[in-house]
C-alpha cells in the first residue's frame, strides 16, 4: 500500500511544479489586449490561448532539457500535408537545392498560365510548405496560377542572408525555366506574407533591372515587415499587445533572423541601435510623418530620445541593408519596381511599415493596388481556414489577392 502511495504522491508533486513553472511562463508573456474592432474576437482569443499555450509548455520543455522551445513551436505549427487535390497536381522538386512545392491547375488552358512564387510567413523562425498548404492550394486554384511554394531555411540556424539567398535562388531557377511548367515568363509574381513579404520584396528588388532575366510582373505583400529602424511607429504603440504579433516578437523575429539570437532586443526596442545621423537620412522614408493622419486617431505618443550605443550597432548594422530591410531601398532601384499589391491590417504592428512601403512606391511612379482590413490582425490570412475556424476577413483578403493576380 506504501508504493502507490509514494507514486501518487510524487504525482502530485510533479503535478504542482509544472503548474508553478507553467504560471510563472504564463506571467512572462507580453500582456495582450483585442480591439473592439478586430475581426471575430472570441475566435480570435480561442487561437490566441493556443499559441500561448504552446509558447508555455515550449519553454517548460526546454528548461527541464527535453526539447527546444523553437523545434516544438515548428512542430505544433507544422501544418500537414493534405490529400490528393482533384483539382491540381502538387509535387515536391528542388530548384537550385532550395526545396519548393509546385501546384498546377489541372484545367485546360488557352495560353500560357502565369505564375506565382510564393514566401510563406512565420519571422523568419516557424513556417513550411505544409504549414501553408491551405493558402497555396486556393490561390492556384482560384486565379488559375501555376504556384510555387519555397521552403527556404529557417533562423536562428541559418541567419541572413540564408533566407534571402534561397527564395533568389528558387526564383531565378524557376524564372529561367518557367516555361517547362507552361507558365509565361513575363508573367511571374513574388508574393509573400509577413516575413515572406519580407522576402518578396527583398527578390523583387534585386531582380529589378536585371537584364538577363525577364521583368517580374508584380510583387504582392501581406502585411510585410520591411524595416527595423524604428520600432515605434504609430502601429508598433497602438498594437503592441494585439495577437497574433507582438511588438516585442517583432523585434525577437528580426534578431533571431539577423544573429541567431536575440541579444539587445530591449535597446533594438527603444531605438538606441541607430547611429543619429543615420536615423536623419532614412527619416525621408521611416518617420511617422509619413503616416496618414486618419492612422493615429487611436493616439500616438512623441519617440522618446535615446543614448545611441554604439556596440549595439556593430551588431546589427545590416538592419541598413535593403535586402534585410527593403524599405531602404535607393529611390534609383525603387522606381524599377514592378506593379505593387500591398495588403495590410488595421490591428497589426507591421501596418506601418506596408503604408511607408506604398508611399514610396506611389512617390516613385510604381502603380500599387492596396487593400486594407480594418478589422483585420496580423497572421489573419493563413487563419482563413483554420483547424475548422474560419475568419471571413481572411478569405476577404485572400481573395484580394487572387482578383489582383487575375487582373494581370
Amino acid at each position: 500500500a506504501l508504493l502507490p502511495a509514494l507514486l501518487l504522491l510524487l504525482l502530485l508533486l510533479g503535478l504542482a511544479a509544472l503548474a508553478a513553472v507553467l504560471a510563472t511562463v504564463l506571467l512572462s508573456l507580453p500582456s495582450y489586449d483585442i480591439p473592439p474592432g478586430v475581426n471575430q474576437p472570441a475566435k480570435l482569443r480561442l487561437v490566441l490561448a493556443v499559441l500561448l499555450g504552446t509558447a508555455a509548455l515550449g519553454r517548460i520543455l526546454e528548461k527541464t532539457g527535453l526539447c527546444n522551445q523553437i523545434t516544438f513551436g515548428r512542430y505544433v505549427r507544422q501544418g500537414r500535408k493534405l490529400g490528393v487535390d482533384p483539382k491540381l497536381f502538387i509535387q515536391d522538386l528542388r530548384f537550385n537545392k532550395v526545396p519548393v512545392r509546385v501546384y498546377q491547375p489541372k484545367a485546360t488552358s488557352d495560353g500560357r498560365r502565369r505564375a506565382l512564387i510564393f514566401f510563406h510567413g512565420g519571422g523568419w523562425v516557424f513556417g513550411s510548405l505544409d504549414t501553408y498548404e491551405k493558402v497555396c492550394r486556393y490561390l492556384s486554384r482560384e486565379s488559375g496560377s501555376v504556384v510555387v511554394s519555397v521552403q527556404y531555411r529557417l533562423a536562428p540556424e541559418h541567419k541572413y542572408p540564408a533566407a534571402y539567398e534561397d527564395c533568389l535562388n528558387a526564383t531565378i531557377h524557376f524564372m529561367k525555366n518557367a516555361e517547362h511548367y507552361g507558365v509565361d515568363p513575363a508573367n511571374v509574381t513574388v508574393c509573400g506574407d509577413s516575413a515572406g513579404g519580407n522576402l518578396a520584396a527583398a527578390v523583387s528588388q534585386t531582380l529589378a533591372g536585371r537584364s538577363d532575366l525577364p521583368s517580374l510582373c508584380a510583387q504582392v505583400l501581406i502585411y510585410p515587415g520591411l524595416q527595423a529602424l524604428d520600432f515605434n511607429l504609430p502601429s508598433y504603440q497602438q498594437n503592441r499587445g494585439v495577437p497574433l504579433l507582438f511588438r516585442e516578437r517583432a523585434a525577437f523575429f528580426a534578431l533571431q533572423y539577423l544573429n541567431g539570437h536575440a541579444l539587445h532586443m530591449q535597446e533594438v526596442l527603444e531605438g538606441s541601435h541607430i547611429p543619429p545621423d543615420m536615423r536623419l537620412k532614412y527619416r525621408k522614408w521611416v518617420s511617422p510623418d509619413h503616416i496618414p493622419e486618419k492612422f493615429k486617431i487611436r493616439g500616438v505618443k512623441p519617440r522618446k530620445s535615446t543614448d545611441f550605443i554604439a556596440e549595439v550597432y556593430e551588431t546589427v548594422k545590416s538592419f541598413c541593408e535593403p535586402n534585410l530591410c527593403p524599405l531602404l531601398a535607393e529611390d534609383a532601384v525603387v522606381q524599377q519596381l514592378p506593379e505593387s499589391f500591398i495588403l495590410t491590417c488595421e490591428y497589426d504592428v507591421l501596418r506601418d511599415d506596408g503604408l511607408l512601403y506604398k508611399k514610396r512606391l506611389e512617390d516613385n511612379g510604381v502603380p500599387v493596388t492596396w487593400y486594407h482590413l480594418e478589422d483585420g490582425f496580423h497572421g489573419i490570412i493563413s487563419l482563413y481556414d483554420y483547424c475548422g475556424l474560419s475568419f471571413p476577413s481572411g478569405k476577404r483578403g485572400l481573395d484580394s489577392v487572387v482578383n489582383f493576380l487575375k487582373s494581370l
